[in-house]
């Protein structure tokens, strides 16, 4: 009667290779973010009070969308912080 092959042995078993430490943000970051969405609520906020005569004069209601892209990026920096 033939004989079957011996198995093979597994290797042993070696853990994976620990996850490296999430990079952190830098001090800076948060009262970047902070400021930014404060001057630009800021922003919006006196372009309404002056009926969009400032805080720059002649653009008008563009003034409107500056002080909303300063509080976006404000935004967007919080989503980033670590």
């Amino acid at each position: 009667m033939p004989e079957s092959k011996p198995r093979k042995k597994k290797a042993t078993y070696t853990p994976p290779p620990a996850p490296a430490q999430p990079k952190e943000s830098p001090r800076w970051w948060v009262p970047t973010a902070v400021v930014l969405m404060v001057v630009g609520m800021l922003w919006v906020v006196i372009t309404y009070i002056v009926q969009a005569a400032g805080p720059i004069p002649g653009i008008g209601n563009l003034n409107l969308a500056i002080g909303f892209v300063v509080l976006l990026v404000g935004f967007l920096m919080t989503l980033r912080w670590r």
